[in-house]
């Protein structure tokens, strides 16, 4: 038995899933590249600032062991930039639901 992926398809167009059209409805692919930039470009910009001192020392004295204090504002920066990414693309993508709502018709 072959799989032919136009079998049960009008005019030899393969059906599309249901899940896939909602995802580009909502532009989630996009959204999520968004958020990883913003997330990203925030932690780095985070991480250098802390990491160079540019708004000067660190307030008191603290020990980092294992990984040192540079190893430990690295990990930060990268859960905030995870967190903001994720924050940016969830914003991104309900404020794309709520248009696709208003713009259906009724």
């Amino acid at each position: 038995m072959s799989e032919d992926p136009t079998e049960g398809a009008s005019d030899g167009v393969p059906e599309r899933p249901p899940a896939l059209g909602l995802l580009e409805t909502l532009s989630v692919r996009r959204n999520a590249v968004v958020g990883v930039a913003v997330g990203g470009g925030l932690g780095v910009a985070v991480y250098v600032v802390r990491a160079l001192e540019l708004l000067g020392p660190v307030g008191g004295t603290r020990e980092y062991p294992v990984i040192g204090a540079d190893g430990y504002f690295l990990l930060l920066a990268f859960v905030l930039a995870s967190a903001t990414a994720l924050l940016v693309a969830t914003l991104l993508t309900v404020a794309a639901a709520v248009r696709a709502i208003r713009a259906a018709p009724e």
